[in-house]
């Protein structure tokens, strides 16, 4: 089997954007399509900061989303950024949205390595560096906070702050899962998904939030454009995670961010995600904060506004803190 497979079709004559009479994108929204590793398509927006809502520019907010995500799905992050004087960009990875896929199948979420992932961040951001404010902030979710600290742990990033949504620094998963992952990926079978399809998800099983209206929206997204779809990882994505982790809970790994405001919101509800993992991790931040919003599933972002107003609210903390 092995990691390669035959590359997918871009459909170039499909529109740039999902779009909803509900979920407008952000003022000045403008898709780029720019070659990542390997010479994949990959997909991103940006939006430059209002100049007409009377609020100071502030800088450049890197919306970082999750596993499965895709662009339309923030465009309500993005208008609150802007709001708030940012100008926004939002990444599509490799192998989900709209960017290209590697493997036959597109639903299997696949990737050859974690590096991909910030290859595709570092290239993104330089397509709009020259034109973009100087100062920059990181806004993450889950897989998108281990991509966003890889990045940050690699030096290959330098911000103002960086907040992190339920960050994905482990996974709960047992050593045999780990064992037989990693046996499968040397055979060269990490093309295999990890497990079978699940079944459908209900807003009555969820785990991710208990606001129903944002959660059919990602729903009403791929309904509209079934290219958003993403199923089970792959082998490889599950070996190239638990690789990232390894790195950034390596000895010493974070010593250079101690002084850098951070923000690590932890879900009440979390079953996603390792909430002992963020929790330790986050002590490497000297200037950081750490809060538990109450009542939360996974999708922090996602979730009813009194608990999205939680994250907001630190986020300005944060903001204050690096004089942003």
């Amino acid at each position: 089997m092995g990691d390669g497979a035959s590359q997918q079709e871009a459909g170039a004559a499909k529109p740039d954007l999902v779009l909803l009479p509900d979920n407008p994108p952000p003022q000045g929204a403008e898709v780029i399509w720019y070659e990542g590793k390997g010479g994949m398509r990959l997909r991103m927006l940006y939006s430059p900061e209002p100049k007409d809502n009377g609020v100071k520019t502030r800088g450049l907010a890197i919306v970082c989303p999750g596993r499965g995500e895709f662009i339309e799905k923030y465009f309500e992050v993005a208008r609150d950024l802007q709001e708030r004087g940012f100008a926004v960009a939002i990444f599509d990875w490799p192998g989900q949205g709209l960017s290209e896929r590697q493997l036959k199948n597109p639903l299997a979420g696949h990737i050859k390595n974690f590096d991909w992932y910030v290859e595709a961040l570092m290239r993104g951001l330089a397509k709009i560096e020259r034109r973009a404010p100087k100062t920059w902030v990181l806004l993450s979710h889950s897989m998108g906070g281990a991509i966003a600290l890889e990045a940050l742990r690699a030096r290959r990033l330098t911000v103002a702050a960086a907040a992190f949504s339920a960050p994905m620094w482990g996974i709960p998963i047992w050593f045999f899962q780990r064992w037989y992952g990693r046996t499968m990926r040397a055979i060269g079978a990490g093309a295999m998904q990890a497990r079978p399809p699940q079944p459908d998800e209900t807003f009555e099983n969820n785990q991710l939030t208990h606001y129903e209206p944002r959660w059919q929206l990602f729903r009403r997204l791929i309904e509209a454009d079934p290219r958003l779809a993403l199923g089970e990882p792959t082998i490889a994505w599950l070996v190239s995670s638990l690789n990232a982790f390894r790195a950034l809970f390596a000895p010493n790994a974070l010593n250079h961010l101690r002084d850098l405001p951070v923000l690590v919101a932890i879900a009440s509800e979390e079953t996603i995600v390792k909430k002992s993992a963020q929790r330790k991790l986050a002590r490497n931040f000297q200037a950081g904060k750490v809060i538990n919003v109450q009542g939360a599933g996974h999708e922090i972002l996602m979730e009813t506004d009194e608990r999205r107003d939680q994250f907001w609210k630190a986020f300005e903390e944060m903001c204050r803190k690096a004089n942003v």
